[in-house]
């Protein structure tokens, strides 16, 4: 009988582990956390001052990156007024305690259309340092492509635009992942409790990779819809797994003997 369970509960444990790199593997669209993961450090980038510099060396304190592109029609300036929103909440001081980096994904927009970009956003940011503290770059498509790689960012191009998610990805002052904040709305706790972890070099999954195994995003919606064949897979499964511990610890009643 413990053979059979041990046995059962391998497979069963594969087959999560299947269904989980599956998951991974599909992914075009959306967020893949790679916490515990470093950023390269061979990826080189803009200024704003037209210099090319690597992306790793700009990382020397808790750091907040975004992937953006400057002419995007949806999520992306909803995300940057989120961190704009929050940045001006907080009560850590920006480009002393931690610093945000917006880096552009598209590689046909310049450093021009940043800086112009960035002036935008400084003009919603009072009394908080945000020339040294909130700082954007630009890049070629090769460095965009492992970077974005690297952290775990998917993206699609659709005709003259993209299709992306929106994320805040944390990181230590080594540049190590520690935490994905998904959306565009960001409570001013959650952001500083994520900053103060990725200083001491604490990384925390989010909830993002649940949501990525019970939902699939729909590019032509543009949202993300459930996944009944993966969810109905998962539950038949774990029905099957109770069925069978069932029929397993349930011991049969002795029958008594018929007195002669």
């Amino acid at each position: 009988m413990k053979l059979s369970l041990f046995l059962f509960l391998a497979c069963f444990l594969q087959m999560q582990i299947l269904f989980s790199q599956d998951v991974e593997k599909n992914v075009e669209v959306g967020i893949i956390e790679h916490l515990d993961e470093f950023v390269p450090s061979d990826i080189q980038v803009m200024n704003e001052a037209g210099e090319i510099v690597n992306l790793k060396d700009q990382i020397d304190k808790p750091t907040a990156l975004i992937f953006v592109y400057f002419r995007c029609p949806g999520i992306c300036s909803p995300l940057m007024d989120g961190l704009a929103d929050v940045i001006q909440k907080s009560d850590m001081n920006l480009s002393e305690d931690y610093q945000v980096l917006t880096v552009g994904f598209d590689p046909r927009e310049t450093i021009d259309l940043a800086i112009k970009k960035k002036k935008n956003y400084e003009g919603l940011i009072t009394n908080k340092n945000t020339k040294d503290g909130w700082r954007f770059f630009t890049s070629d498509s090769a460095n965009i492509a492992r970077v974005t790689d690297a952290l775990g960012f998917k993206y699609i191009k659709s005709g003259q635009d993209f299709t992306h998610a929106a994320t805040v990805i944390i990181l230590s002052p080594d540049g190590k992942i520690t935490r994905y904040l998904n959306g565009t709305y960001f409570l001013p706790f959650e952001f500083k409790l994520a900053l103060l972890e990725a200083s001491k070099g604490l990384s925390g999954p989010t909830i993002n990779k649940i949501l990525q195994f019970c939902y699939s995003y729909d590019p032509v919606g543009q949202s993300y819809v459930l996944n009944v064949t993966r969810v109905s897979g998962t539950l038949i499964l774990a029905l099957g797994l109770i069925v069978f511990l069932l029929l397993i610890i349930r011991k049969p009643r002795r029958r008594n003997d018929p007195k002669n």
